[in-house]
């Protein structure tokens, strides 16, 4: 069978480190649940060792090419390898049931869409292993007062817990990107926030977009209560906040909050969200 090509058009840089593909797959829990999505299988290095784990393996990849590839080395999966585009895709019956992982060598033009395809179904997706382009995974793990924190970090961190595990540099890939590639580990939160998703969203890249200004200034179009924690936070700026401060803000604000789209849409990310 010919060898497959990257496409650039596609984000695709395939991973051929082996032991980095062990690590992620080794780094997968299985706790309460049995059922893993992988993004972008391409070649199947990652694919060859999550089949070995007590799991049930479903794939979904985008290039036409890797297609009849896969399901030639992998036959067991041939039933749940999907071709579609992940962000366009309607989850099937046999995934939508129960709860399933993420994992991926993710492709970088839509990594950080991807985190947000996968916050918008936090009720099902308890666990994320994923390798992004090294920038995106440090920002997606940045805590407050580092210069990437951000809109990304914020609005992951507030569902999940994250960890960020490994370096791999551009010769784990063929073709070698321009960029480090880093692993994250992302762990859905025992307790979910008490708050309204999209007040949270709405606060975060309202704050984020406007990240010199303090958040009186920043925030002057959002409502909050007259006693909230506004009236302590309002001197700080966005980089200065935790979570869960975020989180706080977000559930004080007032009623007729203009509506606002999903997590995963509207303005995207500036560089430094």
């Amino acid at each position: 069978m010919a060898e497959i090509r990257a496409k650039k058009a596609l984000g695709q840089h395939f991973l051929r480190d082996l032991s980095a593909a062990e690590r992620m797959a080794d780094r997968l829990s299985l706790d309460g649940y049995h059922r893993v999505l992988e993004v972008g299988p391409g070649t199947g290095v990652l694919t060859q060792y999550l089949l070995p784990r007590n799991l049930e393996l479903h794939a979904i990849e985008l290039d036409r090419e890797s297609i009849p590839v896969l399901q030639s080395k992998f036959p067991e999966i041939s039933a749940r390898l999907y071709h579609a585009d992940l962000l366009k895709w309607s989850v099937p019956e046999a995934l939508a049931s129960e709860p399933f992982a993420l994992v991926g060598n993710y492709p970088y033009n839509i990594s950080t869409q991807i985190v947000f395809w996968m916050i918008d179904r936090r009720a099902q997706i308890p666990e994320m292993v994923g390798m992004f382009q090294k920038e995106v995974a440090q920002r997606i793990a940045a805590g407050p007062g580092s210069k990437v924190y951000g809109i990304t970090s914020v609005l992951t961190q507030a569902y999940y817990e994250v960890d960020y595990l490994f370096t791999l540099d551009e010769g784990a890939f063929d073709p070698p990107p321009r960029v480090k590639s880093g692993v994250i580990h992302c762990r859905r939160r025992a307790e979910m926030p008490d708050v309204n998703p999209k007040h949270l969203a709405l606060v975060v890249k309202t704050a984020f977009n406007q990240r010199r200004k303090t958040l009186r200034n920043a925030l002057k179009s959002l409502n909050f209560a007259e006693t909230g924690p506004m009236e302590t936070l309002a001197q700080r700026r966005a980089e200065q906040l935790d979570v869960h401060e975020f989180i706080a803000l977000a559930q004080s604000m007032t009623h007729g909050v203009p509506d606002h789209p999903g997590i995963h849409q509207g303005p995207a990310p500036t560089p430094g969200g």
